[in-house]
């Protein structure tokens, strides 16, 4: 794998310490930065996440956020030109059994043209897709139901 595509909850996760998956997808982020991998991000993703870190975390974090991406040499944009925006409606509409974003649809394009098969997200429609989602789900341990106290 000589890229990773990082989608809108990949990067508010990394961004947010409060989020539960905060550490998983910080550590999946750092795992491929260290193992010279590329991120790659599209415009429409870019947008959506500076929108909803300045909602959610504030003004301060979104510009944090935009100091970091802007200009990384490890950080590849992809621009949705006509021809990838025509491709995403045509996602859009046809999975109609889906509730799939039109900012989901134009990365899943990107995604496909640049034969990327792994994803940072905590968003379901990637897995839908037959992504691979890093961080991957956190294993359950098993847990044994409790009997009830006999007399009691």
């Amino acid at each position: 794998m000589k890229a990773l595509f990082v989608d809108t909850a990949g990067w508010m996760a990394c961004a947010d310490s409060a989020d539960p998956t905060h550490a998983r997808c910080c550590a999946a982020r750092d795992a491929a930065l260290e193992a010279g991998q590329r991120l790659v991000t599209t415009d429409f993703v870019v947008d959506e996440t500076l929108t909803l870190l300045r909602v959610r975390l504030g003004l301060e974090a979104a510009e944090a956020w935009w100091q970091q991406v802007d200009g990384s040499p490890r950080l590849q944009w992809e621009r949705i030109d006509g021809d990838r925006f025509e491709k995403a409606r045509h996602l859009f509409f046809r999975y109609r059994d889906k509730d799939f974003s039109f900012t989901d649809c134009t990365s899943f394009v990107v995604m496909r043209e640049m034969r990327l098969t792994h994803v940072i997200t905590t968003d379901r429609h990637f897995g839908q897709m037959g992504l691979q989602v890093l961080p991957g789900a956190r294993s359950r341990t098993r847990r044994t139901p409790r009997r009830p106290q006999a007399g009691g």
